[in-house]
């Protein structure tokens, strides 16, 4: 007779993904576990990944063994942000990095609201979801690490929007939600990154372990949210929604989501993608990242000038 133990199971409903696994444990069926599996990508977010956690959350709930949902990353990250290799590299037209102009800001939105619904589907799931975050949760993957409702990080782990410095806003709004206007501002006006410690600290995340006991600690609290009742859990999570909805959550992220398309189609936000085409995305980063200078307005333009007469040149970026 096998002693081997049985293994995970789909949930109910069971649906294949490209970017991510969803699965529940047969010893512990009232824990989803809904993991992002790009690792050689670190995560990174592509044209399927906003989608497919939409889809895999919708799943998870209607699943009625399931209590919590569980969101982690394989490999050495939570998620990286939007993949520079699909949204950035290149001069490939996509609805929100348009190479032509005029640039069609509704188009732009209608793209990134969708990402931002799909997001938001861990907040609006009525069984409450806990991000579990390792090395890193940035840009993009900060948005989806606070669409959760609870938020554990590995002491040493990093999360931040650095885009906020140029070609960027956070499109679900949530720092302010999470930390309060002036923390917000701080890292918004920043784009700085906060470790695991100082977001406990500050009271972005749930709490703050060393790596080591980052499963533990969050499975720990996972299961004692599954001990209580599906139907408590979701009119609990309701009470605190509507209060943020009541706050104006959902006219923020409107706002939020068509800033971001500016700040990537205007004189500043066209500069970096210039720069990062003819000397590549590392180059463009460091500068954004290292507290120098970013062109705007007339210099801005000046130096795209410049940059575009590199493209057509045939420059390869360095």
């Amino acid at each position: 007779m096998s002693s081997a133990q049985p293994g995970p199971r789909a949930t109910t409903g069971s649906a294949s993904y490209t970017t991510l696994t969803l699965a529940t444990q047969p010893a512990e069926p009232r824990i989803a576990r809904l993991t992002l599996n790009r690792p050689a990508r670190l995560n990174a977010i592509n044209e399927q990944v906003p989608g497919e956690i939409r889809a895999a959350v919708q799943q998870a709930e209607a699943d009625d063994d399931v209590h919590v949902i569980v969101l982690a990353g394989a490999g050495r990250a939570f998620c990286a942000g939007y993949d520079l290799q699909e949204f950035g590299a290149g001069r490939a037209e996509h609805p929100c990095q348009q190479e032509r102009q005029p640039w069609e800001p509704t188009e732009d939105y209608a793209v990134m609201k969708r990402y931002t619904e799909d997001f938001m589907a861990l907040w609006r799931c009525r069984k409450p979801t806990i991000a579990m975050v390792h090395g890193v949760a940035l840009a993009g993957g900060s948005d989806i690490a606070m669409c959760c409702d609870l938020l554990v990080m590995a002491d040493d782990a990093k999360i931040g929007y650095p885009p906020v410095r140029v070609w960027g806003c956070p499109t679900t709004a949530m720092w302010t939600y999470r930390l309060g206007p002036m923390r917000a501002k701080q890292l918004m006006f920043t784009g700085d990154m906060i470790d695991g410690r100082t977001a406990a600290a500050w009271g972005l995340a749930t709490m703050s372990v060393p790596v080591a006991e980052l499963e533990p600690a969050t499975l720990a609290l996972a299961r004692r949210i599954a001990g209580v009742p599906r139907a408590h859990l979701a009119m609990h999570k309701m009470v605190v929604n509507q209060a943020m909805l009541t706050m104006g959550l959902e006219q923020t992220q409107m706002f939020a989501t068509l800033f971001d398309g500016v700040t990537r189609h205007n004189p500043e936000g066209l500069w970096f993608r210039r720069q990062a085409q003819v000397h590549g995305f590392k180059n463009a980063v460091q500068w954004r990242d290292s507290g120098r200078a970013i062109p705007e307005g007339d210099e801005a333009r000046a130096l795209i000038a410049e940059l575009e007469r590199e493209l057509a040149s045939g420059r390869p970026a360095r």
